[in-house]
């Protein structure tokens, strides 16, 4: 297939090397003529991808016309500007192809999830890609697990038959809105991990903080009409772990930085593309909406955007009424 890659950064190479070695023909836009630069230059990101060389197989363009004649498009541009790029590529794009968005986020006006931001553009069904996968090891062929998920399964078919190999296995799955939340809201949980990092706090701490962490993202998916088997999978705990536990998550290594004193806008400034950063300005939004209990989401928006000190906010979770588990379990998922 032809296989058109949207957003140079580390995820789309990454798939982009991936989807060329077992195939298909693939080519990357970028439309940052330094960027574009450098990487032909180099065969290498050196900024976003360090290491790993980019084959000859891997095209590049910084033309959007180079979707003209795409069988998949593949949406890697960071959630904050989706539905421009969206816009912009509509014309470009057949209605024959598959759009497949690997962005993790929710629009911070409209509280849109990205799978309805790019269809309000294209107006074509969306495929999200989801679950644990690490950009650099997607890159070196280190075996991965994800999910794709669908309003229209046929496509989701179709693009799972693609982009599935015996390097990167591809699971469907029918929860597009589990998927999504799942996506977006583990990278907030993974500042706060970073955090605990930061100031040295132990595995103990890490572990209270991912699996209730997990539990509130349940919680809001399951008031937004998610299922709640979807949180225990791939695109649930799966990619909330190796956020949360792995050094090439730059939400964690973010949330390290604050932890050990920066502010959220230096370690933003220093590691990059933050993406538990914008999608926890959209969090409070979600959580008024459908008022939904979310007390570390809540916290970690204090120290981001509430000048709320990291110690403050661990006495405060710490602090709060005990209650019973079991009882909390059946209220959300009765």
């Amino acid at each position: 297939m032809n296989i058109v890659v949207l957003g140079a950064g580390s995820f789309g190479l990454a798939m982009a090397i991936m989807a060329g070695k077992f195939g298909h023909n693939v080519t990357v836009w970028t439309p940052f003529e330094e960027e574009l630069g450098e990487i032909m230059t180099y065969r290498e990101h050196r900024k976003k991808l360090p290491n790993i060389k980019i084959p000859d197989y891997v095209k590049f363009s910084s033309g959007l016309e180079c979707c003209d004649d795409a069988d998949i498009v593949i949406f890697g541009v960071p959630s904050n500007v989706t539905r421009q790029v969206a816009r912009e590529a509509k014309m470009y794009i057949s209605k024959s192809s598959i759009i497949v968005n690997t962005s993790k986020g929710i629009e911070a006006n409209s509280l849109k999830r990205m799978s309805e931001v790019i269809f309000e553009e294209l107006e074509f069904p969306v495929v999200v890609l989801s679950g644990p996968s690490h950009a650099e090891e997607v890159a070196k062929g280190m075996a991965t697990s994800v999910v794709v998920s669908c309003a229209d399964n046929a496509v989701a078919k179709t693009a799972q038959a693609a982009l599935n190999n015996k390097e990167f296995r591809v699971y469907r799955n029918h929860d597009v809105i589990g998927c999504e939340l799942g996506g977006a809201f583990k990278n907030i949980i993974a500042l706060g991990v970073g955090i605990c990092d930061g100031l040295g706090l132990g595995d103990n701490t890490k572990a209270a903080l991912i699996t209730r962490g997990i539990a509130e993202i349940a919680r809001l998916g399951f008031a937004m009409g998610a299922k709640h088997e979807t949180f225990a999978g791939l695109t649930g705990i799966g990619d909330l772990n190796v956020t949360c536990y792995s050094m090439h998550s730059r939400n964690r290594r973010a949330g390290i930085l604050i932890g050990s004193g920066s502010t959220p806008l230096e370690a933003v400034e220093k590691i990059g593309t933050v993406e538990g950063f914008n999608c926890c300005k959209s969090a409070l939004g979600l959580i008024e909406k459908y008022n939904v209990s979310m007390p570390i989401t809540q916290q970690i928006y204090d120290i981001l955007f509430n000048n709320k000190s990291p110690r403050q906010c661990l006495e405060a979770l710490m602090s709060r009424p005990s209650t019973d588990n079991e009882a909390e379990y059946l209220s959300v998922y009765k």
